[in-house]
């Protein structure tokens, strides 16, 4: 008999919008683990990405600051970035980091990967923390990347997402697990 812990089937699937490697948008027919069939069941894949929150060897953080065109604000966000092709997490993270920063992290735990959207899967998210980070070299983030780093304690970030600071459900979610970490 089937369980409602049993995974779905997809019975068949149609592309409605490629656009790799940022999102593809696809309508699956599925069958659930009860039997029903649903015939449109809307499935947006987007690109998988990594987030570090990084720590120096004083106990700050290192913040950016930056406009985001997804929330459409400025606020603070944490070193992060899509995975290139075949780019293990931990990598993308190193390297986005070093781009965004300057700096290389020392001692790298794995936080977690979730994805963002129960329904529709969205993005595979992999988060890190990084501590012990020194410089190691001058940041090099790009043309559509303006950005004001920032050292900041554990409790200033605290009261920037408090005040509606982080927009990004990925840095809110990045920082949560990190000071979980670092402050237990």
């Amino acid at each position: 008999m089937a369980s409602f812990r049993d995974r779905w089937t997809v019975l068949g699937e149609r592309v409605l919008l490629a656009r790799p490697p940022y999102v593809t948008v696809t309508q699956q027919q599925v069958r659930t683990s009860a039997g029903a069939t649903i015939d449109d069941f809307y499935r947006v894949d987007l690109a998988s990405f990594a987030v570090c929150v990084p720590q120096l060897a004083d106990g700050g953080i290192m913040t950016l600051w930056q406009y985001k065109h997804g929330p459409q604000a400025y606020g603070l966000s944490f070193p992060a970035g899509y995975l290139e092709p075949g780019e293990e997490p931990l990598a993308a993270c190193q390297r986005e980091l070093l781009e965004e920063t300057g700096l290389a992290g020392g001692d790298w735990s794995h936080l977690g990967s979730f994805v963002d959207n129960g329904n529709q899967r969205g993005s595979l998210g992999h988060f890190y923390l990084a501590t012990g980070c020194h410089f190691a070299g001058e940041p090099d983030h790009g043309d559509l990347e303006e950005m004001e780093l920032r050292v900041m304690r554990p409790n200033e970030i605290d009261a920037a997402l408090a005040a509606g600071q982080i927009q990004i459900l990925h840095h809110a979610a990045a920082w949560s697990l990190a000071r979980g970490a670092l402050l237990g």
